[in-house]
């Protein structure tokens, strides 16, 4: 990793009035840029209605998983770790007392493994966040104790989480699905539901193509790999992708259930946790196959109306839930990773233009949503991917590109911007509807939050 990159005159941001003693740009006009990484299915915006089913067509869903997600992103970062056992867990400032105070900010793809640290050395109450498959061979695995993980497979290396990283990368793959097909339903960090059924291609090998196109998409323009599950609701795909991981897909069809599915133990279905899976077992119902055996009147005395009718009807396979393609958001962000590591002293005007459309998008996100916010935050990635963060909150909710932009500004200001970063952000949160009356200063063309200065804009 490269050292530290300084100007010949350090210019730090709490030397100077607002960011645009930095920039110094105005506010231009906004036009798409393609290096921002967003796309007109921006998962930030929602996604399409799912299309109507309609006769003749199979209703097909899949479910794909990024493959021990957390733990792949980080083998991008250190190749020099693949094929061996990794667990990812507990945070850097305890990871550095393991370390002796070796900064793991520096390391790189270049580092020998000696340099990192093994969970044989480890002492602490960490938990562990995910791990590699080559780990998890030896019972390693998601939220176990890193001294016990340590008993089983002393010779796994030990990384902390970056969550900012794992993000970057949620956000990249789903924009890349969405590019192929617009119905997906955003279920966490590393997995999404989608509707194959109406988009081209769809129904082609009942699946098949489409998944192969997404999988192979993903790979090549992040080198992360996915499983993916097709079948007719989400109930059989949420399963049917775990039959093939990792890199794997699978299809299930209507009359697979009796072959594919009832052999499996019930607590593979999502929704029989243990405790209901340890009353099933009480009940001598083994399997899903089991389960099926059972009459609704049975289960509903066991298990309740509701739940027992549930019960009844996933041993059959039924699930008739649509895909939920809209949630209210939390907050409204845009980034943009460079092409190349930038620096303010030299590269001023670039990162004025660049951080100029960032703001412009979120105002026109938030007004698309009809929405403000009163908090506004910026984000930074360095060179060695350390990541930085400033906000502030306001006590006015706002929207606009040059309010959203002054207040950014201030929380740059408050950042050390003396060595190159790879990375810029801009996000408003503490989101409300945007109400349009006589109240609201906004509706008569007031500032909500401070007033622009004319040197801020560049105005004579």
């Amino acid at each position: 990793m490269s050292k530290l990159e300084h100007p010949s005159s350090p210019l730090k941001a709490e030397d100077t009035d607002s960011f645009e003693a930095v920039f110094g740009l105005p506010l231009p006009a906004f036009k798409p840029h393609p290096q921002d990484g967003i796309s007109r299915h921006d998962p930030s915006l929602g996604a399409p209605e799912a299309w109507p089913q309609t006769p003749g067509f199979k209703r097909r869903i899949a479910h794909l998983d990024m493959d021990a997600f957390y733990a792949s992103v980080e083998l991008l970062r250190y190749p020099q770790l693949k094929g061996l056992p990794v667990v990812i867990g507990g945070g850097k400032k305890s990871l550095l007392k393991q370390l002796n105070g070796v900064d793991p900010a520096d390391w790189d793809a270049n580092t020998p493994l000696h340099q990192f640290p093994q969970l044989k050395s480890y002492a602490g109450r960490g938990v562990i966040t995910t791990a590699t498959y080559a780990a998890r061979s030896f019972g390693v695995g998601s939220a176990m104790g890193l001294m016990k993980a340590a008993q089983l497979c002393p010779q796994a290396y030990l990384l902390p989480v970056d969550f900012d990283q794992y993000r970057h990368y949620s956000q990249r793959f789903k924009e890349i699905i969405l590019e192929i097909c617009p119905v997906m339903q955003n279920t966490g960090v590393d997995e999404v539901y989608l509707d194959f059924t109406h988009v081209p291609g769809g129904q082609r090998e009942n699946g098949l193509s489409m998944a192969k196109l997404i999988q192979r998409s993903i790979f090549q323009a992040t080198g992360l790999t996915c499983s993916i599950g097709v079948a007719p609701n989400k109930l059989l795909a949420k399963m049917a992708s775990e039959f093939n991981k990792p890199n794997g897909i699978s299809i299930l069809l209507e009359g697979d259930l009796q072959s594919r599915i009832w052999p499996l133990p019930c607590k593979k279905v999502n929704g029989i946790g243990p405790k209901a899976d340890e009353k099933l077992k009480s009940l001598g119902i083994l399997s899903i196959g089991d389960l099926a055996t059972r009459s609704l009147d049975t289960l509903i005395a066991s298990f309740g109306k509701k739940y027992g009718a549930w019960l009844y009807s996933v041993a059959r396979g039924q699930d008739d839930r649509p895909l939920e393609t809209h949630s209210d958001p939390v907050s409204m962000s845009r980034e943009t990773t460079f092409e190349r590591n930038l620096l303010v002293a030299k590269d001023r005007q670039e990162l004025g233009e660049i951080f100029t459309r960032l703001c412009t998008q979120v105002s026109l996100d938030l007004q698309r949503k009809n929405l403000k916010g009163k908090t506004v935050g910026v984000k930074i990635k360095f060179d060695n991917f350390k990541t930085v963060t400033r906000d502030q909150t306001l006590e006015v909710a706002i929207d606009q590109a040059q309010d959203i932009r002054h207040t950014a500004s201030q929380c740059l200001k408050r950042i050390d911007l003396t060595r190159r970063f790879r990375l810029l952000g801009v996000r408003v949160s503490s989101l409300e509807p945007k109400t349009l009356d006589a109240q609201d200063p906004q509706a008569s063309g007031a500032s909500r939050s401070r007033p622009v200065q004319a040197n801020w804009l560049g105005e004579s």
